[in-house]
């Protein structure tokens, strides 16, 4: 097993946070060796200053795609954090009737699992209304997944009751212990990928945005850019949704808590 030493780990750790904005404690130095190993292997290179070394050469962009998403993926699962869509429920189904859209934006929607839920919370919510939903993440690698909407069953631990049967398909023979979210479902998401660390293209403005579990990679003047930019697509009156271990203390005073990890921007 190749090893990476400290020097080598610094240069990665500079890498995803002018790449991404992402902070890599050194906690996560095996994560790294774990996470890029087999591209040692694949680019046949000798060692991960090497490795590092091809990145930087630009002689090969797709690999340098590769080395982003291999260290920004994380793992998530469907209705992650209930509350959350508790929340947006209860709007969704006591709020006035809008005649447009109601748009909402998952902005670091990884592999899509909160995408999804969200997608399936309005189908449910808003019968025969508009609604649209937009996800992105930085990682082409995860956009494709998400794209499929293809997933293990043990992801569904937090699925409202009858939404498996309504909105997903069960895994028979080969595919079993598996889902698919129904093609319907699936061609009203929209996935794009952005770098929240970068200027934002043109999506429009959002009633919602769910920006959950990726302020925690962020370094707190990254976090204050991050969530500027991010509002600046919030409607008037829209929410915001970060993860229940953030905080926008000392990053953002735009706007206002009105439940745990749930902002309001003024109408």
């Amino acid at each position: 097993m190749i090893r990476i030493s400290n020097t080598e780990f610094g240069q990665f750790q500079r890498f995803i946070f002018e790449a991404a904005g992402i902070t890599l404690s050194d906690a996560k130095k095996a994560l790294v060796s774990g996470r890029l190993a087999k591209r040692l292997h694949a680019c046949r290179v000798a060692n991960y200053g090497d490795y590092f070394r091809l990145l930087m050469s630009g002689e090969s962009p797709m690999e340098l795609q590769t080395a982003v998403d291999l260290l920004t993926t994380n793992e998530t699962y469907f209705f992650r954090e209930p509350k959350h869509f508790e929340f947006l429920k209860k709007g969704l189904t006591s709020g006035a009737e809008q005649p447009s859209p109601f748009r909402v934006w998952s902005a670091a929607g990884s592999s899509g699992e909160e995408a999804y839920s969200i997608a399936m919370l309005l189908e449910d919510c808003r019968p025969g209304l508009p609604w649209e939903v937009v996800a992105s993440d930085i990682s082409a690698r995860v956009l494709e997944r998400a794209r499929a909407g293809h997933y293990s069953m043990e992801r569904i631990a937090h699925f409202p009751p009858g939404y498996l049967q309504r909105f997903c398909l069960k895994g028979r023979d080969a595919q079993e212990g598996t889902l698919l979210v129904e093609r319907r479902l699936r061609n009203r998401v929209r996935f794009l990928q952005v770098n929240l660390n970068a200027p934002l293209p043109h999506l429009g403005t959002f009633d919602v945005i769910f920006l959950r579990n990726v302020l925690i990679y962020f370094s707190l003047e990254t976090k204050r850019k991050v969530v500027a930019r991010v509002l600046g697509a919030l409607k008037p009156g829209g929410y915001l949704f970060i993860g229940h271990s953030e905080s926008l203390i000392e990053v953002s005073e735009t706007v206002g808590l009105v439940a745990p990890a749930i902002y309001r921007k003024p109408a």
